[in-house]
């Protein structure tokens, strides 16, 4: 859903359309979380955030260095696309 879609131009020719802007904001947001969890925990309100917040906190209690690798690798992942969606539409 939240993939580049293949759209048909004219003819036979595909092109790439952009993503929704809901997906954007989500992954945004989510990388916006997962960022401030990792680097800053004392400064998340968890009380505040519903079952996300005791979740959270599980996680990052037993799993902190998972989580830490799991970041850095979501990031390389997506540099990595973004770089091939460059090369691949030019």
């Amino acid at each position: 859903m939240c993939a580049a879609a293949m759209g048909k131009a004219r003819g036979d020719e595909a092109y790439f359309q952009r993503s929704s802007l809901f997906c954007v904001t989500v992954i945004i947001l989510s990388f916006g979380y997962y960022t401030w969890v990792l680097f800053w925990p004392e400064s998340v309100p968890y009380q505040s955030l519903g079952p996300l917040g005791p979740f959270t906190q599980y996680l990052l209690k037993h799993y902190h260095t998972l989580m830490h690798g799991c970041y850095w690798l979501a990031w390389m992942i997506h540099v990595g696309e973004s770089l091939y969606a460059i090369v691949l539409c030019k």
